[in-house]
């Protein structure tokens, strides 16, 4: 994958431990402007620290993270979402009590709704629509995720990122969120993605990294490595052609 002038994120020879555990060992990583970058890897291969570390949630002991050709290294949390980052974690972090309306409220304090984004959200999740009063906490795991997702873009952001937004969800819940995904992706929203189920990163994904102990081992176009049952094999342990 050459990034060249066109990368909005660059992750340059980054390490970060958590506690004594030295978690990531150099990573580089570029994400392009206006495109989707699934990051894959097996578990435990540092792809949630990666994504943390961006957002300053855990600090990077040593290397660069530039956004846009700023240094997002030594800032804290609330000035890197300030720029225009925001982060779906996998645990989607809504408040369960206050309604769908109110976690959408709370993301955009303290200026309230902006209609032209309200109304993006709502024609992308129009299950939003029903569940507009309903609390957050009574909502299916799918439609929690696609809360989290809705919540991150209610404002203008420049880059989303996703923690394994599909984990758990039924097939059904799953197409519906890859048909949102997709919905952003038409709009060029520039998003890094990690995703363990390999279909919907060949549906939704423009170029694709790998993750191994804490360091990226493959970078490129995702439907070349969906194309490519023994690369496949190689970086991730499957084959799709063997799932079949």
């Amino acid at each position: 994958m050459t990034a060249g002038n066109d990368a909005i994120l660059r992750l340059q020879g980054v390490h970060t431990d958590i506690g004594r555990y030295r978690i990531l060992h150099g990573v580089d990583l570029a994400v392009r402007r206006g495109r989707v970058t699934m990051l894959l890897g097996r578990n435990g291969a540092g792809k949630t620290t990666t994504l943390r570390t961006i957002m300053g949630l855990w600090r990077a002991r040593q290397g660069q993270i530039i956004f846009d050709g700023q240094s997002l290294t030594a800032l804290e949390t609330p000035h890197i979402a300030r720029l225009g980052i925001a982060y779906v974690p996998e645990n989607m972090g809504i408040f369960g009590k206050l309604t769908v309306r109110e976690n959408m409220l709370l993301a955009t304090a303290p200026r309230g709704f902006a209609q032209p984004y309200l109304d993006r959200v709502l024609d992308s999740f129009p299950m939003l629509k029903v569940k507009w009063d309903s609390a957050a906490g009574s909502l299916s795991g799918g439609q929690k995720q696609m809360l989290a997702i809705a919540r991150a873009i209610i404002e203008q952001r420049r880059l989303l990122l996703i923690d394994e937004p599909t984990k758990g969800l039924s097939p059904a819940m799953v197409d519906q969120l890859v048909g949102a995904l997709l919905r952003l992706k038409a709009e060029q929203t520039t998003i890094l993605l990690v995703e363990q189920n390999f279909r919907v990163a060949e549906a939704v994904g423009d170029e694709v990294a790998v993750m191994d102990e804490g360091r990226v081992i493959h970078t490129g176009a995702m439907a070349a490595l969906a194309g490519d049952d023994t690369l496949q094999h190689r970086l991730l342990g499957l084959s799709m052609a063997a799932a079949l």
